[in-house]
């Protein structure tokens, strides 16, 4: 035991150095006032300053790029909701078969590119939709797919978590219908998967940077590509601290998301 113990324990140290060294050589370029070429272990506490992030918030082109991510990141996680949950929902109670197709086509976008999701879209809607192709939003869709495996599977667990036909049914009885049955019986206990595949997708969201290259759109990985070039302190500032944020995002969904499964059926 106390050697199965010690074996994880180095996993998770050399998982940490692993993600922590890149993190603090990040910041370091981010925030120190050092040229790159002196920096070492003996300057590290050095002339650390938060100017460089300052002035990439201050720059009107990160304000709208920043606004546009945030709109496509608030109505692509809204969307996956919106899309998912009652699909799902559906699927666990009536159609073993279909939430079997769900979760294949869960993972296709780990198998087709992006670049050859945004050909077919632009193909398929130039012609015959073209605002799809001409609107920020139009990305919409293509994110809320690009984001499908890990939306999916976090929704997935929170339905598989509950007794989801005893609640079907004890709704069903009391004479609601199916939309009130799944939007006020059933996503409050999974509101804690809701909450977390939602910040998921806004993180998907924020780091996307091929469909929005190809479609022409100024969101705010865009940005910073070309902010590189300009200001590479302040990108580099900007794109850890999206980091960081994004997993405080995530942190504070998985704790204070919901109930454990099961609690309310037990009350």
């Amino acid at each position: 035991m106390r050697a199965r113990n010690a074996v994880w324990w180095l996993v998770l140290l050399v998982a940490t150095v692993f993600y922590a060294v890149p993190m603090l050589a990040m910041a370091r370029f981010a925030f120190q006032r050092i040229p790159v070429i002196k920096l070492s272990w003996g300057n590290v506490f050095d002339k650390w300053t938060a100017a460089p992030l300052v002035d990439s918030l201050r720059n009107p082109d990160f304000h709208r790029a920043g606004l546009l991510s945030l709109g496509l990141a608030v109505a692509t996680a809204a969307l996956t909701v919106l899309l998912l949950v009652p699909t799902m929902t559906f699927a666990h109670l009536r159609s073993p078969r279909m939430r079997r197709f769900i979760e294949l086509s869960s993972v296709l976008p780990f198998v087709v590119p992006a670049i050859a999701l945004v050909i077919g879209f632009a193909a398929a809607f130039r012609d015959t939709a073209p605002i799809f192709v001409r609107s920020s939003f139009g990305m919409v869709p293509l994110l809320v797919i690009t984001a499908l495996p890990f939306t999916h599977r976090t929704i997935e667990n929170g339905l598989s978590s509950l007794d989801l036909r005893t609640l079907a049914d004890a709704s069903r009885s009391l004479g609601a219908g199916w939309n009130r049955t799944i939007w006020t019986v059933i996503a409050p206990n999974i509101r804690g998967s809701i909450a977390t595949a939602s910040f998921l997708a806004l993180t998907v969201v924020l780091g996307e940077f091929t469909i929005a290259s190809l479609l022409l759109k100024n969101t705010l990985p865009l940005y910073l590509a070309y902010a590189q070039g300009q200001n590479p302190q302040g990108a580099f500032a900007v794109g850890l601290s999206l980091t960081a944020l994004s997993a405080v995002f995530i942190a504070l969904a998985n704790r204070f998301g919901g109930t454990r499964p099961g609690s309310r059926q037990q009350r």
